[in-house]
């Protein structure tokens, strides 16, 4: 069984128009939403054995305020350039690369290729938009990674900051 997590960054600032995208940082929303997902995932459980994320300021600050969140040691989120921009192919390429000995990953990436690729992984969730700190679990009945995309997940949830919680 493989469990990945896709998540979208936390909403980052638009304050500075003359920096570069990669440096946008995280907003007051941003750094709010994301400790608020991370606990979220956290109550879930089990929790990923890695983290995977854009290089991108924004994203690499969510991962890690989602890794404090979950109580997982920031020496395990792996920063991989190719998820920033990435197509749902350089997506679906970078999770089935990974080692078969992990069970759980969460990926912290960009639209527009996150939302493609979750809607590529699991076409019910009606996922169109993936919203900033937007959160959705997938679960496959595979053994390795390199299997994901031919099955379709055999269990799946999606949450999001605004989502109402009970």
């Amino acid at each position: 069984m493989k469990q990945l997590i896709l998540v979208r960054h936390a909403k980052s600032s638009w304050s500075d128009p003359g920096r570069a995208d990669v440096d946008r940082p995280l907003n007051d929303r941003g750094r709010r939403d994301a400790p608020t997902m991370g606990a979220r995932i956290h109550a879930r459980g089990p929790q990923p054995q890695r983290i995977l994320s854009s290089h991108a300021r924004r994203a690499l600050h969510t991962a890690q305020l989602l890794a404090d969140a979950c109580g997982i040691a920031r020496a395990d989120i792996d920063i991989v350039d190719a998820i920033y921009e990435a197509s749902p192919a350089t997506l679906l390429a970078t999770v089935r690369a990974l080692p078969a000995k992990l069970s759980r990953v969460l990926l912290v990436g960009h639209n527009p290729g996150l939302t493609e690729f979750a809607h590529a992984l699991c076409p019910d969730a009606g996922i169109d938009n993936m919203p900033t700190c937007g959160v959705l679990y997938l679960e496959f009945a595979v053994r390795d990674w390199k299997s994901i995309d031919r099955e379709a997940p055999v269990a799946w949830a999606f949450d999001y900051p605004k989502r109402a919680q009970g």
